[in-house]
């Protein structure tokens, strides 16, 4: 019987995306590399636990949903973290950013300074700039600021970001153009918090790190692994936690998020054999939270 491997989901480093394994071991993704690996027969996916430690119930998780936690786990794993506001202690500095997606997609968001860009390579963003960095608070009372007076979201639902991705304007100018004009609204703007010192304009563009100017469109995307099922193709881009394969039924994304939980083997000389949905057509931009 074949090894099998757990995924512990992508990481973007300086070097590129690269897939993360239970026990540590890395596999670097490169343009052109074969992505391959198929499903265990008669498993299941299973709840990846939280904070280090296993589910204790081995809860099954939806093949389809992006999270690889049971309710209970995914309580836990959030309980201590950034988003939920349980670390307004930290003393570590922290940057506001504003990152584009696409035309009328633009969002704010903090990110630990130590980080670097990694969060809006994780993200997905198109391009980005830095605001202002400052204590973990002094950022999140400037994020406030932006979506009250400005109306801009902190959230975009992951399907019209890539949606947006077939789309994009030619240029990195054009692409930095809506977040060139909220960046100037925001340092116009009264109340932001003293600590917080702001950052001047200057865009980050992540079309040739996605390796998205020369990869041809999708044409689909993986719904669901199952058992029994395989994936083979060729890396051609990856945005966020996207990964676009030239497969034998043209380039189709995989999120990667739907990896974890399952047992993974081979394929061997296998193709795809796993649900594939139409790539949706870009929903309207939205101007408000989701």
């Amino acid at each position: 019987m074949a090894q099998a491997w757990r995924c512990a989901g992508l990481s973007w480093t300086a070097g590129g995306p690269v897939l993360i394994w239970d026990g540590g071991r890395r596999s670097a993704l490169t343009w052109g590399k074969t992505v391959a690996f198929g499903v265990a027969e008669g498993g299941a996916r299973t709840c990846v636990g939280a904070r280090g430690n296993t589910c204790p119930l081995a809860a099954r998780v939806s093949a389809r949903s992006t999270g690889p936690r049971c309710e209970e786990c995914a309580r836990l794993d959030r309980a201590h973290s950034v988003a939920a506001d349980t670390l307004a202690d930290d003393p570590r500095p922290y940057r506001v950013y504003l990152a584009w997606f696409g035309a009328g997609m633009t969002k704010v968001g903090i990110t630990a300074e130590r980080r670097g860009s990694a969060r809006l390579l994780e993200q997905g963003a198109v391009c980005f700039s830095w605001l202002g960095t400052g204590p973990l608070m002094a950022a999140r009372r400037t994020e406030e600021l932006l979506r009250a007076a400005l109306r801009v979201p902190d959230r975009i639902p992951y399907a019209a970001k890539r949606a947006a991705r077939a789309a994009l304007p030619a240029t990195g100018e054009e692409r930095a153009a809506e977040i060139a004009v909220l960046h100037a609204r925001a340092l116009e703007l009264t109340g932001w918090p003293e600590s917080l010192a702001p950052a001047p304009f200057r865009p980050v563009d992540h079309v040739e790190a996605f390796g998205l100017a020369e990869a041809p469109a999708p044409v689909g995307v993986v719904g669901e692994l199952a058992a029994g099922g395989a994936v083979r193709g060729e890396l051609v881009a990856a945005a966020g936690p996207d990964l676009h394969l030239a497969t034998d039924r043209g380039v189709l994304v995989l999120d990667t998020r739907l990896l974890p939980g399952w047992e993974l083997v081979p394929a061997g000389g296998r193709r795809v054999e796993v649900p594939v949905r139409a790539l949706k057509e870009r929903p309207a931009a939205q101007d408000g939270l989701f």
